[in-house]
């Protein structure tokens, strides 16, 4: 198998793998514990805590873990609306976000909140002048995403943070930053932002666990879920703490190896672009900036033909966002591409493991099967 749909998931490292066993059939014991065994549990929290903040660039006690990035997506967005009660009204995002942004910022529309969509570039960026012009004297969220998960461009999150903040002094700003975190640098105490989304499947950790920054500069943040009063009152139940060892191991490790990674997989990025651009009949799709996104389409054979074809040989790519499948994709829909291009397209992303080889299978594999394809279709 070739396994490059790594923006969808990835592979659990052998140190997030032994993590998670560890905390399965060793230190199992609840953190909420007051006898040694917990004890031993909250310590390992701890532990586990500052290895992520590490990773963030974050004080340790202003992360905050969660079962993904899919819910701190929904506790930055419900959690802002709650702090601002009836008191202002308008949201900005954009319409290329992540459905647990859009489906957040839908149901808060719904609630009486009035939300503004920001439109992308025909490249798939958003411009600071484009949310410049959108803040206004009742905006009280602002939420970006800091790389687009089907075309890699990589918004200017640090930028549009001290803008918001500087125009909108009592607005908060949050990034999703789940295709962000360790494969672009920022550090979260220099970023800017007031919250931002990770998640530990997508760098080689377990799924369940993720972590929202709040930042010292929100002192007070709605709790999102009460009961038990963990993660600092925030979000309550017992922490799953397998998952998040996992998590936690995964960070260790990638932030060791960080530079290397990314530099390798911008190379092998630049690498495939070079192929296509002396390949005829393939497009590419967007900035493609982060250096594990690229999105293509072969107009003229539609993506579930492309991606059966590629799967017969094993191969294993997506249509775009994994929460999406079934439907045309809005980001490709909002750069305004044109429908047999978007009908046609599919994405290839990377991780520190994917070789060059893998990359000449996929590309000899489209220029050898789905091409061929295409003219067959035509000549019908």
């Amino acid at each position: 198998m070739i396994y490059l749909d790594n923006s969808a998931t990835t592979k659990p490292c052998p140190e997030a793998v032994e993590a998670v066993v560890n905390a399965l059939t060793v230190n199992w014991g609840n953190p909420s514990g007051l006898y040694d065994f917990g004890i031993e549990a909250a310590k390992m929290l701890r532990t586990a805590r500052s290895q992520v903040a590490n990773a963030l660039g974050a004080q340790p006690d202003r992360v905050f873990f969660t079962s993904g990035g899919t819910e701190a997506d929904n506790w930055a967005l419900f959690s802002t609306a709650k702090r601002f009660g009836k008191k202002k009204k308008h949201i900005i995002t954009t319409a290329i976000e992540h459905h647990a942004i859009l489906h957040t910022a839908k149901e808060l529309e719904s609630q009486g909140f009035e939300v503004t969509y920001l439109q992308p570039d025909q490249l798939g960026r958003i411009s600071v002048d484009t949310l410049k012009a959108a803040l206004r004297p009742d905006t009280i969220l602002v939420s970006i995403m800091m790389v687009n998960n089907e075309t890699g461009a990589v918004m200017p999150i640090a930028q549009m943070a001290k803008l918001v903040h500087k125009v909108c002094p009592d607005a908060v700003f949050h990034t999703d930053a789940v295709q962000g975190f360790l494969k672009i640098p920022f550090q979260a105490k220099t970023l800017g932002a007031d919250l931002i989304s990770i998640s530990s499947h997508k760098i080689h950790g377990p799924k369940g666990a993720g972590a929202l920054y709040i930042s010292p500069r929100l002192k007070s943040f709605p709790a999102y879920l009460v009961g038990g009063g963990q993660e600092s009152g925030l979000r309550s139940g017992t922490e799953g703490t397998p998952a998040i060892m996992g998590f936690a191991a995964a960070c260790a490790a990638g932030i060791q190896t960080f530079r290397a990674d990314i530099a390798h997989e911008r190379e092998l990025l630049d690498y495939a672009i070079g192929r296509i651009e002396h390949m005829d009949g393939i497009e590419v799709n967007g900035a493609h900036e982060a250096p594990h996104i690229l999105s293509l389409s072969v107009p003229g054979v539609p993506t579930q033909n492309t991606l059966n074809l590629l799967q017969e040989v094993g191969i294993c790519i997506s249509a775009g966002s994994a929460c999406a499948k079934g439907h045309r994709s809005h980001v490709l829909s909002a750069m305004n591409v044109n429908p047999e291009i978007i009908d046609g397209a599919f994405r290839v992303s990377l991780c520190k493991d994917t070789t060059k080889e893998e990359i000449d299978i996929l590309l000899d594999t489209l220029e050898k099967t789905v091409l061929p394809y295409r003219l067959k279709g035509k000549r019908k």
